[in-house]
Order: C-alpha cells, then sequence, then structure tokens
C-alpha cells in the first residue's frame, strides 16, 4: 500500500500516481527547489538539499526461549567482537556494511558503517520506498490487533507505548525477525543535541531544569509499565527537540539479574524484585545529579535538598517527588500570573483527577513565525478576498539570557457585493484598521477591548460611507467579512465579523475552531434550536454580520483576549478553505505536521490553497497561519 505524501490516501502498490489527487507515487519532490527527485535520492540532484527520509535501526540477537540469557548475550558479544575484527568472520553480521540492505526486499539502505554497542548494533537507513507503508505502520494506522507472536520481543515495547503518543517516546516505522537477529526501525532522532550538552550553555536557567526533570518524572511513570526506565538514566539517550520538550532516542530494557551478586557489589539504587534488579527513584535522583556534576550547572538550594530527600529514602514515591518539584515550582513563581499554564501528572488532558500533583510554569515567547496567501478559486473570475499582516520580532541574546518580544497584526477579509464590489470592502476594511493600530499602538501592551472594537467600527464606517455616496442598494452594498489576531508577546486577542474563522491547534488539544460564524443557522442555534433544525432553514448560512451594509448600531464584533501559554498555530482562513468541514477533516495532515518548528510555514500555508481548491474550489481561498512557541519564563528564578 502507498501512501499518498499530499493528501494521506492510500493507493493500491502498483499505482503511480494518487487516485485521489493525483501526486506522483513514483518521485518526490524537493522541499527547497521542487524538484523531481527519485524517490531513493538521499540529495536533491539540482540544488544538493537532503531529501531523503532516513531511519534509525537497532539490530541485537534474537532471543531463543529454549537457550539461556547468558549464553544469548554471549552469543551476540561474540558476534559483535567479529565485527570489529577485520580479519574475523562477522558470522550473521557480515552484511551490515556501507551500501548494502538491511532487508531481504531492498527497501532499507546502509548510510554509514553500523556503530557497535555493548549489547547490539545501530546505524541509519534510506528508506528507498517512503511511500509504501510498513505493516507495523498500517495496523497501528488502523488500530488493528497484533499477533505478539510475529513481532520481534525488541519492538514490544515500543508498540505498547505508542497508544499514548507522547513525543518522548520514539515512533517505531517498521520491524521485523531474520535469520536469528530482530530488528525495529525507528524516526532518526540522532541530530537533536543531548540534554547534557544544553545544560552546559549559559543561557539554561533553573526553571528550564526544572521542567525536564518534571517531564522525566513523567516518563519515569510510563516506562515502568514496559520495563523500560533505564532509558532514562543513559545520559545519551536524552535529547531536546526543536520545541525543547525532553525526548528519547531510544528505549533500553531494564535487565535480568542473571547471578546472584555480594552485597557490595550490587547497586544500592536497585532493588531484587523476581529475580531482576528493579530500579528505585533513588536511580533517578542520582542521574539528576550526574547531569548537575557533568554540566558543571550549580542547582538551586531547593533542588539540591530535594535530591538529599531522594537519596536518603525521605521521598520514596512519584507522589512525593511530584509534590517537591510543585513546591519548587511555587518558589519560583510567588508572582506567576493567575492564567499560568498547569501540567497535571501525565500531562494528560483527559486525566480527571483533581488530587493530582500539579506545576506551574510562567511562560514566555520563544519564536513567532508566520505565511499567509489567496487564491482565486478554481470557480471565480476575481478575488474578492483581501489580507494584511503587520508582524515585528525582535531577538535580544546577552550571557545567560535571551528574550523575544514580539508585535503583530494578522487580518483577513472576505468581500462581498460582486464584481468591484467584494475586493474593494475587504480592501478598505484592512487598510484602515492596519492604519489605526499604526498610529495608535505604539506601546508594549496589547490594545484594550475597546481599542480593537473601535478599529472594527472605523473599518465598517468607511465602507458604510462609500455604500451610501455611491447610492448602493440591497445585495449591490459592499461589505466584507472580517477575522483578526493581534499578539503582543504571549498574549493575543480575536476579533470577528461573520463567517471566517480562527482555529488553533495545540498538541494537547488538536484543533479547535475559536471563533462562532455570525449567520443564520448559529444564530437560531443560540437561541435553543435544535442544529439539524437550524441548518434545515434555506437562509441557514445567510450572514447576520457583516463590515459596510448597515450602520455601526447593528454591529456587534466579537473580541476575545487570550494568553498563549502553550505552543500553538494558529489558523486564520475565509470560508473558500473552512466550508464542507474541511480543515475539521484533513488537520491531521495539513496542520499538525505545521506545530513543528522544522516544517515550513509557506510550504504549508500553499498545501492548505491547494487542500481547499480539491475539497471546495467554490469560492476564492484565503488563509494566514501564525506559529508562535513559548518556553518556561526565566525571570522568575532571578
Amino acid at each position: 500500500m502507498l501512501i499518498c505524501p499530499q493528501c494521506k490516501f492510500e493507493n493500491g502498490d502498483s499505482n503511480k500516481f494518487c487516485q485521489s489527487c493525483g501526486t506522483s507515487l513514483a518521485h518526490k519532490i524537493c522541499s527547497e527547489c521542487g524538484a523531481d527527485i527519485v524517490l531513493d535520492a538521499q540529495y536533491c540532484y539540482k540544488c544538493g538539499a537532503e531529501s531523503s527520509t532516513v531511519w534509525y535501526a537497532l539490530i541485537t540477537q534474537a532471543v531463543d526461549q529454549v537457550v539461556s540469557a547468558v549464553a544469548e548475550t554471549a552469543k551476540l558479544s561474540q558476534n559483535l567482537e567479529n565485527i570489529a575484527d577485520d580479519g574475523g568472520d562477522s558470522g550473521l553480521f557480515s552484511k551490515f556494511v556501507l551500501d548494502a540492505y538491511l532487508d531481504p526486499r531492498q527497501r532499507y539502505r546502509l548510510l554509514e558503517s553500523p556503530q557497535v554497542l555493548a549489547d547490539y548494533i545501530e546505524v541509519k537507513v534510506l528508506d528507498c520506498q517512503p511511500y509504501e507503508i510498513s505493516l507495523i505502520r498500517a495496523m497501528l494506522l488502523h488500530e488493528a490487533k497484533m499477533d505478539t507472536r510475529t513481532i520481534p520481543a525488541l519492538a514490544q515495547a515500543y508498540l505498547k507505548l505508542q497508544v499514548d503518543k507522547r513525543p518522548g517516546i520514539p515512533t517505531i516505522h517498521d520491524a521485523w525477525q531474520q535469520d536469528d537477529l530482530q530488528v525495529v526501525l525507528l524516526e532518526d532522532r540522532s541530530n537533536f543535541p543531548t540534554l547534557l550538552d544544553v545544560l552546559r550553555q549559559d543561557t539554561t536557567n533553573p526553571l528550564e531544569i526544572l521542567h525536564w526533570f518534571y517531564q522525566m518524572t513523567q516518563l519515569w511513570e510510563l516506562l515502568e509499565t514496559v520495563n523500560c526506565r533505564q532509558s532514562l538514566l543513559e545520559l545519551s539517550n536524552l535529547r531536546l527537540d526543536e520545541d525543547q520538550t525532553l525526548i528519547l532516542q531510544r528505549l533500553y530494557t531494564e535487565t535480568p539479574l542473571l547471578t546472584p551478586q555480594p552485597p557490595e557489589v550490587l547497586d544500592l539504587t536497585k532493588i531484587r524484585e523476581n529475580g531482576q534488579e528493579a530500579l528505585t527513584l533513588k536511580s533517578l535522583g542520582r542521574m539528576w545529579q550526574t547531569l548537575f556534576r557533568e554540566s558543571q550547572h550549580t542547582p538551586l538550594d531547593c533542588v539540591v535538598q530535594m535530591l538529599e530527600y531522594v537519596e536518603s529514602g525521605n521521598i520514596q514515591t512519584l507522589a512525593q517527588l511530584l509534590s517537591h518539584l510543585q513546591e519548587i515550582a511555587e518558589e519560583c513563581n510567588q508572582e506567576q500570573p493567575t492564567s499560568s499554564p498547569v501540567l497535571a501528572v501525565g500531562d494528560d488532558p483527559e486525566n480527571k483527577n483533581d488530587e493530582a500533583p500539579t506545576l506551574v510554569l510562567s511562560m514566555q515567547l520563544s519564536s513567532v513565525e508566520y505565511a499567509a496567501a489567496t487564491d482565486v478559486g478554481r470557480q471565480r473570475d476575481h478575488n474578492e478576498d483581501y489580507f494584511g499582516v503587520d508582524s515585528q520580532v525582535h531577538k535580544i541574546e546577552l550571557p545567560g539570557n535571551s528574550q523575544v518580544t514580539t508585535q503583530g497584526l494578522y487580518i483577513l477579509c472576505d468581500g462581498m457585493g460582486g464584481h468591484a464590489g467584494g475586493e474593494i470592502a475587504s480592501q478598505l476594511a484592512v487598510n484602515t484598521i492596519r492604519q489605526y493600530f499604526q498610529e495608535t499602538w505604539v506601546d508594549t501592551e496589547l490594545p484594550r477591548k475597546e481599542s480593537i472594537r473601535h478599529a472594527v467600527y472605523l473599518a465598517n464606517q468607511a465602507i458604510y460611507e462609500l455604500n451610501q455616496k455611491e447610492a448602493r442598494s440591497g445585495i449591490g452594498r459592499m461589505g466584507t467579512t472580517l477575522v483578526m489576531l493581534l499578539i503582543q508577546d504571549n498574549q493575543a486577542a480575536i476579533a470577528h465579523v461573520g463567517d471566517s474563522r480562527l482555529y488553533w491547534l495545540t498538541r494537547k488539544q488538536g484543533l479547535e475552531q475559536i471563533t462562532i460564524d455570525h449567520e443564520v443557522g448559529q444564530r437560531e442555534i443560540a437561541r435553543g434550536i435544535e442544529p439539524s433544525i437550524a441548518y434545515g432553514r434555506a437562509d441557514a448560512y445567510q450572514l447576520t454580520q457583516a463590515l459596510g451594509p448597515r450602520h455601526e448600531d447593528s454591529l456587534h464584533p466579537d473580541v476575545m483576549l487570550f494568553d498563549i501559554n502553550e505552543d500553538m498555530l494558529l489558523v486564520l482562513v475565509s470560508d473558500g478553505l473552512s466550508d464542507n468541514d474541511c480543515l475539521e477533516t484533513h488537520w491531521q495532515t495539513h496542520l499538525q505536521p505545521l506545530l513543528s518548528s522544522s516544517s515550513n510555514l509557506v510550504t504549508g500555508v500553499q498545501n492548505l490553497i491547494e487542500l481547499g481548491n480539491e475539497h471546495n474550489g467554490h469560492d476564492n481561498i484565503t488563509a494566514i497561519l501564525v506559529r508562535v512557541k513559548v518556553r518556561p519564563s526565566q525571570q522568575s528564578c532571578f
């Protein structure tokens, strides 16, 4: 089965083009220059950009249930020694050389010589058939029941954790067993910086460290369910993604205690359980101490005291550890705003336990990016949509401190009133509002609701007076919808009139429609009418509000203020894109990837325009994407 890279439609293996959107399945497109590239190319022939799909492969000896674990470990060690010995017989591992294929179907080609480690080998491989879905990915996609007898033991922990879709756990792509080997392919996280390297930077502040400790505590509880807590104790395994979220490169299984050991040899951070070494919180506490020691980063006094409690056994449970982390957070945030985010244990939005410990963190801006585009659509001969963006981002870098400030105005209007009417109204509205805020928004505070409403009324008045001057009447009167976003650092405001919409997308809640359309159907629902009846009316989609046709006495713009306390993608769209639940249907393929800083917003907005034309196409299409990143505030810890 081939998955279309554009619309994610499932195609047959022999298809050369997607049966849904027509995208080529025999070539891939360079994200930098747009050139057609063969599927197994690592670099673009035209611009040299890397254009490959690379996986991180783990290979180890398959465990024979009849042979003892000790014998298997010795057998694996011998094989690994043979690989390192140029003159020796490398046996089962002899085929793992540069440019060889990892699998019999010759899909995964080795990009480097394998790295030999303690009990396994690792290597990066190029996916020569990136559109073909693997068996494991297909089962996960369709939530099919898996037969664990056919899945390598090495892969089962990843599959059990895949259900939660935690960003800290690496995504499994494929797994199989061949000969006496088991192979697992994971997303490649080797290019992300290690937590230790980041801690060595002077700009790292105590509250960020506290946040990473909190994430480790959450992962400790999760990894305990699959006997993989050792994953948090390997310093090279702890990494940070582009959003500064703690992630694991791979999973490490806690090894069984094979032979009795004298007390002086046993690690005091472990206890015996059912013949195995069971890790305790002392292990995690000692790893935190190692992080501070290796990074030469001085911990807060309250953190030192907490680590002493862990070592002495005064903190023995996760609940106690989370409680102490909460106390430290409160100490760092004595002047914490009431709107600051609250992270519950497990960071699960479905967690209904009101007694769960929480960690309160103040947030500050990390980055702001935007992209915007408009298109006439497939059926109109002119474009009545119009948008305007005024965005200023300033970044200050100082020793031990970095600050990002922004002031952004994002306006989208969808005009009405026929040719030479709708486009005039939408442009007039955007330009009037831009000019107003250029003159009045001169300080570093977000405009008040009254000021935002006044800007909307000014735009309405400008169009209304032009209608009166030109003696327009009935459907000939010009008008426009409006959706507007204002951002001042991590504070924001939304104003809207009509049926142009603003959505926001977060990792916790997914896609949410924030504005409510000003149309007859929604008005009836607000009055208590059942949605099926309200939208059964012939005039259900008729606008109840717009800028321009009537005096401001009939205008009631909705204005909302909020704080941005988590990474967020804000999406402003005209109804040419939002009609027929287009975004609600396709947000996971077209919007969710754009939360990542590594994705290109310009490409993303163009893909949205194409999606709107394919899914709708009956109207003009406009979209503005604003990606806002935040991180724990530094100020309250200094």
